[in-house]
């Protein structure tokens, strides 16, 4: 499409020249989707507007019929945000991407606009507490049966997947037990009956883990986790196919309206520029801490993908690239314990969070999880006596010490 084809003062870049190569990402986190104005600023610009003028009463109606490509209102698509999901697309190597308001209006979308009354959707047993209560109690109002399974043995995956399925829903790692699902062993299953596979890829994020590269079809974020990571906007973002995102996804968005602002776009759009910097050195520090604690006489376990004692520790290796920014562990002594470990921290903070640029801890069955029944809860493995712990910036000899002074 031509310049004159775009709405007024848009352009691709400012010397009509894009690369014949495909970028890396560090690259493509810093430069794809780039639309610049007429001014050429090198800065994204920040369209805060709702919505957007015609030239003509003929050219609105082309509009609206997609004949032409025009923004046509903010709930739909905007400037910035588009930026933001052309970028994260290109860094995830997805077709298409559409930004949400939160990582749950994601999650909620991804699956929703899929299923209908009498559909059959299996899903990961270990995840995030409200995920859980979109798939066991608000799915089931709409007449759609929910499956979990737990772990990733082949058997259990198979016995779930051994009828029709519409979806098929993996938060690996999760939150907050660390448990791993082996992406590509569901994904060939779940094809095999006609399933969409959609990975929670939140506690990996686009920089360790790449799920469609293991066979999964849709991938959803918290995109305030990692993508911003440094506590400052809420966001989402779903990528997938363009037959996903045209056919099923945008008609159930475009009229429900989970719609990611312009400003809060914006903000992410420069998050990205440092996303793999940042994710990296959480990553490296994570493994640290998580090194320390496991040899700690008062911790009682640890719950980290990139410790060989960990029991998806294989799986991990082959589809993440690193043991990820998050853990979770028990210490000797229990809930009381841990809270007074916890009271006497004086680096690392005390919230619900995670993947953020600040190291962050939280006690998950009083807090994230507090929604679910205790019976759950235990099943999960989320005990009083376990906390999860997001590993942020800081230097991790800082994040150790604050660690060992507030075990003595």
């Amino acid at each position: 499409m031509t310049n004159s084809e775009r709405p007024w003062g848009y352009r691709e870049n400012t010397h009509g020249k894009s690369p014949d190569w495909q970028l890396h990402a560090d690259t493509a986190s810093v430069r794809a989707g780039l639309a610049r104005s007429g001014f050429g600023e090198t800065g994204e610009a920040l369209y805060l507007t709702s919505g957007f003028t015609y030239e003509s009463a003929e050219e609105a109606v082309a509009s609206f019929a997609d004949e032409t490509d025009h923004y046509l209102y903010s709930r739909f698509h905007n400037p910035t945000v588009s930026i933001f999901e052309k970028r994260l697309a290109a860094l995830e190597g997805a077709e298409l991407c559409v930004a949400t308001g939160s990582g749950m209006s994601a999650m909620f979308a991804s699956i929703a606009c899929l299923v209908s009354q009498g559909d059959h959707v299996v899903a990961s047993a270990s995840m995030f507490s409200s995920c859980y209560v979109v798939l066991a109690e608000i799915l089931p109002k709409w007449g759609v049966t929910v499956e979990f399974v737990k772990g990733s043995v082949k058997a259990d995956w198979e016995k779930a997947l051994s009828r029709p399925t519409k979806a098929v829903f993996i938060e690996t790692p999760s939150n907050p037990m660390l448990e791993i699902v082996d992406i590509a062993m569901v994904s060939e299953l779940a094809h095999k009956v006609g399933a969409t596979v959609i990975v929670d890829n939140v506690m990996a994020s686009p920089i360790l883990q790449k799920p469609l590269q293991h066979g999964a079809d849709v991938i959803m974020y918290s995109a305030t986790k990692h993508i911003d990571g440094q506590g400052r906007v809420l966001g989402g973002a779903i990528l997938g196919s363009a037959d996903y995102i045209n056919n099923h996804l945008q008609p159930f968005t475009r009229h429900t309206g989970p719609n990611l602002s312009a400003f809060n776009a914006w903000v992410l759009l420069k998050s990205l520029e440092t996303i793999g910097m940042r994710v990296e050195r959480m990553n490296s520090n994570a493994q640290a801490v998580a090194e320390f604690l496991s040899a700690h006489p008062k911790v009682e376990a640890v719950n980290y993908p990139g410790l060989k004692s960990h029991p998806g520790y294989a799986i991990n290796s082959r589809q993440m690239s690193g043991g990820g920014t998050t853990m979770s562990l028990t210490l000797k002594g229990g809930q009381k314990a841990l809270f007074a470990a916890m009271n006497k921290l004086v680096v690392i903070d005390i919230s619900n969070n995670l993947g953020d640029s600040k190291s962050l801890i939280t006690h998950p069955a009083s807090t994230t999880h507090r929604r679910l029944a205790p019976e759950i809860r235990e099943d999960l493995g989320i005990t009083d006596s376990l906390a999860r712990l997001s590993v942020g910036l800081e230097h991790s000899t800082d994040l150790i010490k604050d660690l060992e002074q507030a075990l003595q």
